[in-house]
């Protein structure tokens, strides 16, 4: 129909209510409204479960949750029904550190080869693959923290996703990372080769760090990772000071990799939101860390599967004692961050092919060093979206948040592991994965 016929056709169909004063018809089709069953539905903020509930969905977000007998009546007859009563009901979980770019193989110098052997479109291609796996894993939402090397694929990657080409959590990326000249990977390049390619963006200087924020946001960053330090403190207070503040005005936050004391302390004083790693964190930085409501990152749970794959044979006593003697030091921070009631969100920091789907590892990794299950779920859960400040519409099972849900069989506040084998995965309303009915 040409345009103007169809706009003479537009105003003889309303006209008639506007001189009424009744409003016009409803053009668009109505939302699809589902209801869905829960044998019982974890209340995240409570820690508490409400059996035989419901949850009731129009178009991705949700409307309603309460009790079955007091949800269904409000359900449409023609509402599509997805039955979980033989579950147990979970807000889909969140990992805000995550590598889905990084599909490194378990050989040496696998980050080297990779950079010289993989273009960035099929690094971007591994990271569709890797989405698949963390949002059937049960992960809805990510905070994906780097690219490893391959560039901006990571903003390709999210917005092919948003735009459903692509099936994958939805994701927040901080694009190449931002570090010191020489002090992140690949390490032991020939210097011969003068472009090899870099795993973050290598600054020197506040003017370098300065533009190297605003063109990763101009690029399409949602958020700025820098590395504060390496096995030493990298980057200069001065250095660290202006990403953060080129960031913050932009509105966005920053993820500071830090392991070291000084590290730490650097990038909280320079007003860092988080602290990724920390692993060797002191009672001053823990302190610094508490006092400033800076969020710790802790990716515990990719160290404890190294850990427990490392043969004794086949290391020297040195390096025995080395692996010990790490171990002991996250024990020691998670045990003082534990006491100082900081705010941990989740993160899985999987690099390699086989340790991506792994996300709620975490989780066996917090509880191993103390936390509660329902601790453990709320790093994944409602900590983790206040990091992302996506609070408002993740995180938690409620009305107006995105019906991002998850099912498991059994207790997972008796036993987290349980999140290691979840059975259905709901995004926005839409089932993606079931195996509650094969």
């Amino acid at each position: 129909m040409p345009l103007r016929s169809f706009a003479l056709a537009f105003v003889a169909l309303v006209s008639p209510y506007c001189l009424s004063g009744q409003a016009p018809p409803v053009l668009a089709a109505r939302l699809p409204i589902v209801l869905i069953k829960a044998g019982k539905l974890l209340d995240v903020r409570k820690g508490v479960y409400i059996q035989n509930a419901a949850v009731l969905v129009e178009g991705d977000r949700i409307k309603e949750v309460g009790l079955l007998t007091d949800v269904q009546p409000h359900a449409p007859k023609d509402a599509r029904v997805i039955d979980l009563s033989k579950s147990t009901v979970l807000p889909g979980l969140i990992d805000c550190h995550t590598h889905l770019m990084a599909r490194f193989p378990d050989i040496d110098d696998a980050y080297l080869i990779t950079l010289a052997k993989e273009s960035q479109a099929y690094r971007a291609l591994e990271g569709a693959a890797n989405a698949k796996i963390t949002l059937h894993a049960g992960f809805t939402s990510v905070r994906d923290v780097e690219s490893e090397g391959a560039g901006y694929a990571d903003v390709a990657l999210r917005d092919a996703i948003r735009a459903g080409l692509v099936e994958g959590p939805r994701m927040q990326v901080a694009t190449r990372g931002i570090a010191a000249v020489g002090q992140y990977n690949p390490f032991h390049v020939s210097p011969d080769l003068h472009d090899f390619p870099t795993g973050a963006q290598m600054i020197s200087g506040v003017e370098e760090a300065r533009r190297a924020v605003r063109e990763q946001i101009g690029n399409g960053a949602d958020f700025i990772k820098v590395y504060a330090d390496w096995n030493h403190p990298t980057l200069t207070f001065d250095e660290l000071l202006v990403i953060v503040d080129e960031a913050h005005k932009a509105g966005i936050k920053v993820a500071a990799h830090a392991t070291t004391p000084d590290g730490i302390k650097n990038a909280v004083n320079a007003g860092a939101d988080s602290i990724d790693q920390g692993y060797e964190a002191d009672q001053k930085a823990i302190d610094l860390i508490k006092k400033n409501s800076v969020f710790l990152v802790p990716t515990v749970g990719v160290i404890d599967e190294w850990a427990d794959h490392i043969s004794p044979a086949k290391g020297s006593p040195n390096d025995q004692k080395w692996v010990d003697d790490f171990l002991q030091s996250i024990q020691r921070e998670l045990q003082m961050a534990r006491t100082a009631n900081i705010k941990v969100a989740a993160g899985s920091d999987a690099s390699r092919a086989k340790e991506q789907g792994k996300n709620a590892l975490e989780l066996s990794g917090l509880v191993r060093r103390g936390y509660m299950p329902v601790d453990a779920i709320r790093a994944a859960t409602i900590n983790a979206a206040e990091l992302m400040s996506w609070q408002d519409r993740v995180g938690a099972i409620e009305p107006g948040k995105y019906a991002d849900i998850i099912a498991v069989d059994g207790d997972p506040l008796l036993d987290v592991t349980i999140l290691q084998h979840v059975k259905t995965v709901i995004k926005g309303g839409e089932i993606v994965k079931d195996e509650t009915h094969p």
